[in-house]
Protein backbone atom coordinates (compact mmCIF):
# COMPACT_ATOMS: atom_id res chain seq x y z
CA UNK A 1 0.00 0.00 0.00
CA UNK A 2 2.82 2.36 0.50
CA UNK A 3 4.47 1.91 -2.32
CA UNK A 4 0.99 2.64 -4.14
CA UNK A 5 0.36 5.40 -2.07
CA UNK A 6 3.98 6.84 -3.26
CA UNK A 7 3.45 5.74 -6.92
CA UNK A 8 0.15 8.08 -6.92
CA UNK A 9 1.89 11.12 -5.07
CA UNK A 10 4.08 10.62 -8.11
CA UNK A 11 2.25 10.56 -11.06
CA UNK A 12 -1.22 12.39 -10.02
CA UNK A 13 0.45 15.67 -10.43
CA UNK A 14 1.55 15.07 -14.36
CA UNK A 15 -1.93 13.05 -15.60
CA UNK A 16 -2.29 16.89 -17.81
CA UNK A 17 1.28 17.69 -18.63
CA UNK A 18 2.72 16.82 -22.17
CA UNK A 19 4.49 13.81 -21.00
CA UNK A 20 6.49 11.87 -23.33
CA UNK A 21 6.58 14.65 -25.59
CA UNK A 22 10.74 14.63 -24.98
CA UNK A 23 10.65 10.79 -26.78
CA UNK A 24 8.43 11.83 -29.57
CA UNK A 25 9.99 14.93 -30.18
CA UNK A 26 11.99 13.70 -33.46
CA UNK A 27 8.79 12.28 -34.72
CA UNK A 28 6.84 15.83 -34.76
CA UNK A 29 9.63 17.56 -37.44
CA UNK A 30 7.14 17.93 -39.65
CA UNK A 31 6.66 21.65 -40.69
CA UNK A 32 3.16 22.96 -39.63
CA UNK A 33 0.80 23.54 -42.28
CA UNK A 34 -2.86 24.79 -42.81
CA UNK A 35 -6.03 23.06 -41.09
CA UNK A 36 -7.57 19.78 -42.02
CA UNK A 37 -11.01 19.76 -43.50
CA UNK A 38 -12.08 18.43 -46.72
CA UNK A 39 -15.74 17.98 -48.12
CA UNK A 40 -16.47 14.32 -48.16
CA UNK A 41 -17.11 14.27 -51.98
CA UNK A 42 -13.35 15.23 -52.69
CA UNK A 43 -12.59 12.62 -50.05
CA UNK A 44 -14.00 10.14 -51.54
CA UNK A 45 -13.11 10.40 -55.06
CA UNK A 46 -9.26 9.59 -54.02
CA UNK A 47 -8.18 6.09 -54.64
CA UNK A 48 -9.35 4.04 -51.77
CA UNK A 49 -6.50 2.84 -49.09
CA UNK A 50 -5.16 -0.84 -48.60
CA UNK A 51 -6.65 -1.37 -45.12
CA UNK A 52 -3.54 -3.00 -43.28
CA UNK A 53 -1.02 -0.17 -44.86
CA UNK A 54 1.77 0.77 -42.72
CA UNK A 55 0.83 4.07 -41.15
CA UNK A 56 4.95 5.09 -40.87
CA UNK A 57 4.94 4.02 -44.65
CA UNK A 58 2.80 6.25 -45.70
CA UNK A 59 3.85 9.34 -43.58
CA UNK A 60 6.99 8.90 -44.89
CA UNK A 61 5.74 9.04 -48.69
CA UNK A 62 3.69 12.15 -47.82
CA UNK A 63 6.17 13.88 -46.78
CA UNK A 64 7.54 14.34 -50.27
CA UNK A 65 3.69 15.46 -51.73
CA UNK A 66 3.62 19.04 -50.86
CA UNK A 67 0.87 20.00 -47.61
CA UNK A 68 -2.65 20.92 -48.81
CA UNK A 69 -4.28 24.01 -48.02
CA UNK A 70 -8.36 23.02 -47.03
CA UNK A 71 -11.07 24.96 -45.40
CA UNK A 72 -12.53 24.24 -42.52
CA UNK A 73 -15.88 22.27 -42.17
CA UNK A 74 -17.78 20.60 -39.23
CA UNK A 75 -17.34 17.10 -40.76
CA UNK A 76 -14.58 16.26 -42.84
CA UNK A 77 -13.47 12.63 -44.31
CA UNK A 78 -10.22 12.39 -45.19
CA UNK A 79 -10.11 8.10 -45.21
CA UNK A 80 -8.81 6.78 -48.38
CA UNK A 81 -6.57 9.69 -49.12
CA UNK A 82 -2.92 10.32 -48.01
CA UNK A 83 -3.91 14.24 -47.74
CA UNK A 84 -0.57 15.90 -46.04
CA UNK A 85 -2.42 18.85 -43.72
CA UNK A 86 -2.42 19.82 -40.19
CA UNK A 87 -5.30 19.80 -38.14
CA UNK A 88 -5.75 23.56 -36.91
CA UNK A 89 -8.22 24.51 -34.38
CA UNK A 90 -8.20 28.02 -32.09
CA UNK A 91 -6.94 28.26 -29.15
CA UNK A 92 -8.00 26.93 -25.77
CA UNK A 93 -10.51 24.58 -27.78
CA UNK A 94 -10.68 20.63 -26.77
CA UNK A 95 -10.34 18.02 -29.33
CA UNK A 96 -11.21 14.15 -28.49
CA UNK A 97 -9.10 11.45 -30.48
CA UNK A 98 -11.04 8.48 -30.44
CA UNK A 99 -10.90 4.73 -31.69
CA UNK A 100 -10.84 1.63 -30.80
CA UNK A 101 -7.86 0.30 -28.40
CA UNK A 102 -5.08 -0.88 -30.31
CA UNK A 103 -6.00 1.71 -33.21
CA UNK A 104 -2.90 4.25 -32.62
CA UNK A 105 -4.56 7.17 -30.92
CA UNK A 106 -1.35 7.86 -28.21
CA UNK A 107 0.67 6.97 -31.19
CA UNK A 108 -1.10 9.63 -33.61
CA UNK A 109 -1.49 11.89 -30.49
CA UNK A 110 2.11 12.16 -29.66
CA UNK A 111 3.30 12.47 -33.39
CA UNK A 112 1.28 15.00 -34.38
CA UNK A 113 1.46 17.38 -31.08
CA UNK A 114 5.18 17.07 -30.61
CA UNK A 115 6.50 19.55 -27.82
CA UNK A 116 3.98 22.53 -27.47
CA UNK A 117 4.17 23.87 -23.83
CA UNK A 118 0.84 25.46 -24.60
CA UNK A 119 -1.26 22.04 -25.26
CA UNK A 120 -1.70 19.73 -22.38
CA UNK A 121 -1.92 16.34 -23.83
CA UNK A 122 -3.98 13.79 -21.43
CA UNK A 123 -3.89 10.49 -21.91
CA UNK A 124 -4.54 7.34 -19.92
CA UNK A 125 -1.10 5.39 -21.08
CA UNK A 126 0.73 8.14 -20.12
CA UNK A 127 -0.63 7.76 -16.82
CA UNK A 128 -0.36 3.93 -16.95
CA UNK A 129 3.39 3.97 -17.52
CA UNK A 130 4.30 6.62 -14.70
CA UNK A 131 2.58 4.16 -12.71
CA UNK A 132 4.22 0.99 -13.88
CA UNK A 133 7.44 2.71 -13.37
CA UNK A 134 6.97 3.63 -9.97
CA UNK A 135 5.99 0.53 -8.39
CA UNK A 136 7.12 -2.81 -8.60
CA UNK A 137 7.06 -4.67 -11.88
CA UNK A 138 5.74 -7.93 -10.60
CA UNK A 139 2.49 -5.93 -9.55
CA UNK A 140 -0.12 -6.67 -11.63
CA UNK A 141 -1.91 -3.30 -13.23
CA UNK A 142 -5.12 -4.56 -12.57
CA UNK A 143 -4.45 -4.20 -8.68
CA UNK A 144 -3.80 -0.46 -8.98
CA UNK A 145 -5.56 0.41 -12.04
CA UNK A 146 -8.44 2.18 -9.76
CA UNK A 147 -6.00 4.58 -8.91
CA UNK A 148 -4.69 5.44 -12.22
CA UNK A 149 -7.58 6.12 -13.55
CA UNK A 150 -8.48 8.43 -10.79
CA UNK A 151 -4.94 10.50 -11.20
CA UNK A 152 -5.92 10.63 -14.97
CA UNK A 153 -9.44 11.95 -14.42
CA UNK A 154 -8.03 14.21 -11.93
CA UNK A 155 -5.09 15.56 -14.62
CA UNK A 156 -7.98 15.91 -17.22
CA UNK A 157 -9.90 18.31 -14.62
CA UNK A 158 -6.30 20.43 -13.95
CA UNK A 159 -5.72 20.45 -17.93
CA UNK A 160 -9.52 22.11 -18.22
CA UNK A 161 -8.95 24.30 -15.62
CA UNK A 162 -5.72 26.02 -17.28
CA UNK A 163 -7.33 27.45 -19.82
CA UNK A 164 -4.63 25.62 -22.40
CA UNK A 165 -5.66 24.05 -25.53
CA UNK A 166 -6.52 20.14 -24.58
CA UNK A 167 -6.38 17.18 -26.40
CA UNK A 168 -7.58 13.73 -25.15
CA UNK A 169 -7.48 10.21 -25.84
CA UNK A 170 -10.58 8.72 -25.76
CA UNK A 171 -11.47 4.67 -26.93
CA UNK A 172 -15.19 5.94 -27.71
CA UNK A 173 -17.06 3.83 -25.18
CA UNK A 174 -16.98 6.52 -22.50
CA UNK A 175 -19.78 9.17 -23.72
CA UNK A 176 -19.70 10.50 -20.18
CA UNK A 177 -16.31 11.74 -20.96
CA UNK A 178 -17.30 13.92 -24.29
CA UNK A 179 -20.16 15.28 -22.67
CA UNK A 180 -18.31 16.34 -19.41
CA UNK A 181 -15.89 18.02 -22.18
CA UNK A 182 -18.64 19.43 -24.52
CA UNK A 183 -19.74 21.40 -21.19
CA UNK A 184 -16.74 22.07 -19.80
CA UNK A 185 -15.67 23.76 -23.35
CA UNK A 186 -19.95 25.18 -23.53
CA UNK A 187 -19.22 27.02 -20.17
CA UNK A 188 -15.88 28.58 -21.08
CA UNK A 189 -16.86 29.85 -24.55
CA UNK A 190 -14.60 27.35 -25.71
CA UNK A 191 -15.43 23.89 -28.76
CA UNK A 192 -14.88 20.33 -28.54
CA UNK A 193 -13.93 18.47 -31.30
CA UNK A 194 -13.36 15.13 -32.33
CA UNK A 195 -11.22 12.96 -34.42
CA UNK A 196 -12.51 9.55 -35.40
CA UNK A 197 -10.16 6.95 -36.00
CA UNK A 198 -11.52 4.21 -38.38
CA UNK A 199 -9.30 1.17 -38.22
CA UNK A 200 -10.66 -2.53 -38.95
CA UNK A 201 -10.75 -4.89 -35.76
CA UNK A 202 -8.20 -6.93 -36.88
CA UNK A 203 -5.77 -4.20 -37.16
CA UNK A 204 -6.72 -3.01 -33.83
CA UNK A 205 -6.42 -6.46 -32.05
CA UNK A 206 -2.85 -6.43 -33.89
CA UNK A 207 -1.89 -3.19 -32.74
CA UNK A 208 -2.88 -4.33 -28.89
CA UNK A 209 -0.96 -7.95 -29.23
CA UNK A 210 2.09 -5.43 -30.51
CA UNK A 211 1.85 -3.12 -27.28
CA UNK A 212 1.68 -5.68 -25.58
CA UNK A 213 -1.76 -4.21 -23.74
CA UNK A 214 -4.86 -6.41 -24.45
CA UNK A 215 -8.77 -5.51 -23.71
CA UNK A 216 -10.91 -8.61 -22.80
CA UNK A 217 -13.38 -9.54 -25.28
CA UNK A 218 -16.40 -7.92 -23.71
CA UNK A 219 -14.92 -5.07 -23.44
CA UNK A 220 -13.46 -4.94 -27.22
CA UNK A 221 -17.33 -6.04 -27.84
CA UNK A 222 -18.46 -2.54 -25.79
CA UNK A 223 -15.55 -0.31 -27.84
CA UNK A 224 -16.64 -2.04 -31.06
CA UNK A 225 -20.16 -0.99 -30.66
CA UNK A 226 -19.44 2.70 -29.50
CA UNK A 227 -16.78 3.31 -32.59
CA UNK A 228 -19.09 1.92 -35.39
CA UNK A 229 -22.45 4.20 -33.65
CA UNK A 230 -19.73 6.98 -33.88
CA UNK A 231 -18.67 6.54 -37.53
CA UNK A 232 -22.14 5.72 -38.47
CA UNK A 233 -23.10 9.05 -37.09
CA UNK A 234 -20.29 11.22 -38.43
CA UNK A 235 -21.14 9.96 -41.98
CA UNK A 236 -24.29 11.42 -41.57
CA UNK A 237 -23.48 14.08 -40.82
CA UNK A 238 -24.50 13.78 -37.38
CA UNK A 239 -21.90 15.32 -34.65
CA UNK A 240 -21.64 13.84 -31.36
CA UNK A 241 -23.31 15.76 -28.58
CA UNK A 242 -21.66 19.08 -27.95
CA UNK A 243 -19.22 18.72 -30.72
CA UNK A 244 -18.33 21.25 -33.48
CA UNK A 245 -16.49 19.23 -35.76
CA UNK A 246 -15.73 15.70 -36.77
CA UNK A 247 -12.82 14.61 -38.71
CA UNK A 248 -12.36 10.76 -40.09
CA UNK A 249 -9.03 9.10 -40.42
CA UNK A 250 -8.40 6.01 -41.37
CA UNK A 251 -4.33 4.45 -40.90
CA UNK A 252 -3.19 5.80 -44.59
CA UNK A 253 -4.85 9.40 -43.56
CA UNK A 254 -3.39 9.32 -40.14
CA UNK A 255 -0.27 8.15 -41.06
CA UNK A 256 0.10 11.05 -43.31
CA UNK A 257 -1.29 13.64 -40.67
CA UNK A 258 1.72 16.54 -40.44
CA UNK A 259 0.04 17.65 -37.02
CA UNK A 260 -2.25 19.32 -34.70
CA UNK A 261 -1.97 22.55 -34.32
CA UNK A 262 -3.99 25.71 -32.00
CA UNK A 263 -3.65 28.93 -32.78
Amino acid sequence: MGSLRSAYATVTGWAYSPPGQARDAADAAAPAVVPAAIPAQAAASAPAAAPEEDPAAVGRAAAAVPAASLPPAASVDLRGTAARCTLRYPTGDRVVVSGLPGSGKSTLIRRVLGLQDAVRRVDSQDVRERWAAALPRWLPYAVYRPLARVAHYAGLRRALSSGASVVVHDCGSQAWVRNWLGRDALRRGRALHLVLLDVPPATALRGQAERGRTVSGYAFMRHRKAVRRLIANAEAGRLPRGCESVVLLDRRAAGALVGMAFE
